[in-house]
């Protein structure tokens, strides 16, 4: 029997073996180390990022706030804590949500900063370190970033005093991440304490958005494919499982899964702004005044409500008075615990209940709502053939004027008028996110999104990366592709058909149906890594039907190898590589798949599974270094392609849109299957002696 240790020995031998030389190369996408920040200090003779944001006068009236406050008749706040979630503990939140990008200008969707009585920092991840650098003023250290990042806790050791108060919104932190940092810093003697009154709420006094007054509305069976009654059983069998009697329900797209409702309260997500209580025999929903429309009030029969399965509806602020007095009369509630994209209940939340009286688990919906049912499934499948004749509309055009050096294109244009293209769409709700258009060095920033200050004409001179996803009432889609409107360079060449060749590595994968589900990122990693470059953010997140673009539990990061998840029949993801070249150009390409049950028998007894790209958009075969691909990739190209004509051609013709038609059949020729390159021929192998699939068991033997 081969033991972990020697096969880890041999795949990683064998590995470094084929890299040679190129084991050293430097990794262009990698940050400077440290806090080095671009353009900083600021001098009057070096202009600054036009998006950067001078936020001195903020953050002296917020250390103004940090002064005053007596927590228990303590001493002042020595460090305040803001991050950039909601009291849902939400991925993307509201305008009037928005209080780290108030207080710092960075509006990226993941970050926290602290704010000291001299010194502001700002942690992100590697999709937004370059953005935030850009964004934030010199008065703010960037932190997170180089080979050995100092994190949060051991930046608050080196900057406050022993017996040091470090504030918070406990409404606006998980608990789950609350207790980690709680842990650390009572290590270093430092006391988290909560701040209940919000610091930035009391200075964001002037210009501050309100919530969406738009009402929800109902989400009909014939897409959901499961009526809402029918899940609130689900969810109280598993809460009988885990002998509770009541579930606090906050995350917004459970809720909005659960009862079968969207809407429209966060910009791109079709969620209400809400929370549920769910016990054995009443389920209420805690909702702001005027929010349902005649429809939802119909569907959950709230207005003559006397089943366990109809809904009461309460006054969104009754929430926390119901948790301090219902609590007393449950016997165990379960407390949604942390999942990728959905971070638990709220600290708040949390210590409204007795400590005898909570259950701490994953919420059962997460994974209920992750694996798709059969009518579910086919509405995905049907929206993105509808979505993908919409960019085959859009290419058709923008190339055509790119060749006939008209229409005087930006980044901002291309993102308005695909918007509009994808709207005309059948069922079409909207975009899924802000459309990211990057042309040349913002095609290097992984979530770069154009504006006023930022926008740049594109010509011919480099790749433009066009990331874009729209809702439907049968499904969300999210597709990136990545275009070159001249001549490509050799490095861009090479590049993209690295990010491709992983890209659909990871689409043809085929596994057990117990393998770790993380250990699928490096398929898409491997062609990069053996030419010593990588991307600092996943290869894959989850995604919802008609619901949020960013979906628990699926999150692809092999650094992540260790979380126990596999993957299930029915979900759907994305398979995202990127290469970014700072300050020159980036790749990214982006296909959602869908979990199958592989066609073929096996002799083994064990259930094999696969994936199935949804998304039928062609790709830029200009950047294709043909001889980089193998065989295998070639037909995996080959037949995706045959499914785009099959496919996405007919819905082309059923609409009438021709001049879309033939520039997809143009794209979608066949390219020859053998191995071109003459001492490949002579090895067998195109592109690597060591097959992606031998690197994902490497991560599969490290998990084990």
């Amino acid at each position: 029997m081969i033991t972990r240790k020697f096969i880890v020995i041999i795949l990683y031998g064998a590995l470094s073996l084929c890299k040679g030389q190129q084991s050293s190369a430097a990794d262009n996408s990698r940050e400077s180390a440290g806090n080095e920040r671009h353009l900083c200090p600021a001098t009057a003779d070096v202009a600054q990022p036009a998006e950067r944001f001078d936020s001195r006068a903020r953050l002296d009236s917020l250390r103004s706030e940090m002064k005053k406050q007596n927590v228990i008749q303590g001493p002042i706040i020595d460090a305040y804590l803001v991050a950039t979630g909601d009291e849902h503990q939400s991925e993307y939140v509201a305008d009037r949500d928005k209080r780290l990008q108030f207080i710092s200008g960075f509006s990226g969707s993941a970050g926290i900063a602290v704010i000291t009585t001299t010194k502001a920092a700002l942690w992100t991840d590697g999709r937004y370190h370059a953005q935030a650098d850009n964004q934030l003023s010199c008065d703010w250290m960037l932190m997170g970033r180089g080979d050995k990042p100092k994190n949060l806790t051991d930046w608050l050791r080196e900057e406050v005093r022993i017996g040091a108060r470090v504030g918070a919104d406990p409404a606006l932190m998980a608990n789950s991440q609350w207790e980690v940092l709680n842990k650390k810093l009572s290590e270093y003697s430092i006391f988290l304490l909560q701040i209940k009154n919000n610091l930035i709420d009391q200075i964001w006094t002037e210009d501050r958005p309100s919530y969406s007054q738009h009402q929800a509305y109902p989400w009909p069976q014939l897409y959901a494919g499961k009526g809402h009654m029918a899940k609130i059983l689900a969810v109280r069998n598993e809460m009988r499982d885990q002998d509770c009697d009541a579930m606090i329900i906050t995350a917004l797209d459970e809720i909005a899964w659960l009862l079968n409702i969207r809407g429209r309260d966060i910009p791109y997500n079709p969620v209400l702004r809400s929370y549920v209580i769910i016990t054995k025999d009443q389920v209420k929903l805690y909702v702001s005044p005027g929010k349902l429309n005649d429809g939802v009030k119909r569907q959950l029969s709230t207005e003559s409500c006397f089943s366990p399965l109809c809904v009461r509806v309460q006054n969104y602020e009754n929430i926390w008075d119901d948790l301090r007095t219902f609590s007393q009369l449950w016997k165990r509630v379960l407390l949604p615990t942390a999942s990728e994209f959905s971070p638990g209940v709220s600290r708040a939340v949390f210590m409204s209940i007795p400590v005898d009286k909570r259950r701490l688990a994953p919420s059962p919906i997460v994974a209920m709502k992750a694996e798709k049912n059969l009518v579910e499934r086919e509405g995905m499948r049907n929206a993105h053939i509808r979505d993908a004749a919409a960019i085959c509309e859009f290419m058709s055009m923008f190339e055509e004027q790119m060749d006939n050096n008209e229409g005087e294109w930006s980044e901002m244009k291309v993102a308005e008028i695909l918007d509009e293209i994808r709207m005309e769409q059948n069922m079409s709700r909207g975009i899924s996110f802000p459309t990211i258009v990057g042309f040349g060095p913002h095609g290097a920033l992984p979530h770069y999104e154009p504006t006023n200050l930022t926008n740049v004409p594109i010509d011919k001179s480099s790749t433009l990366v066009i990331d874009s996803g729209g809702h439907y009432l049968d499904g969300s889609t999210d597709v990136t592709r990545t275009y070159h409107f001249g001549n490509p360079t050799k490095e861009e060449k090479d590049s993209y058909t690295r990010v491709l060749m992983g890209h659909i590595d990871m689409a043809s994968f085929v596994f057990p149906k117990n393998f770790p589900m993380n250990g699928a990122d490096v398929l898409a990693r491997g062609p990069l890594w053996q030419d010593g470059k990588d991307y600092a953010h996943g290869t894959g997140h989850g995604i919802g039907v008609f619901l949020n673009i960013h979906e628990a539990p699926i999150l692809l990061s092999w650094s992540k190898i260790s979380n126990g998840k596999v993957f299930k029949e029915g979900y759907f993801f994305t398979d995202e590589p990127g290469y970014y070249q700072t300050g020159s150009f980036g790749i990214r390409l982006e296909n959602v798949l869908e979990v199958v049950k592989k066609d073929e028998k096996s002799d083994s007894s064990d259930e094999f599974l696969a994936f199935k790209a949804v998304t039928l958009v062609p790709y830029e075969m200009k950047l294709v270094n043909m001889d980089l691909l193998s065989p295998l990739q070639r037909r995996w190209l080959n037949e995706y392609n045959a499914r785009i004509r099959t496919e996405v051609g007919a819905e082309l013709k059923r609409q009438k849109r021709m001049k879309a038609y033939n520039w997809m059949m143009k794209k979608t020729k066949d390219i020859p299957e053998l191995c071109c390159r003459a001492s490949s021929a002579r090895s067998g192998v195109c592109h690597s002696c060591v097959p992606t699939t031998v690197l994902a068991i490497l991560l599969l033997a490290i998990s084990i």
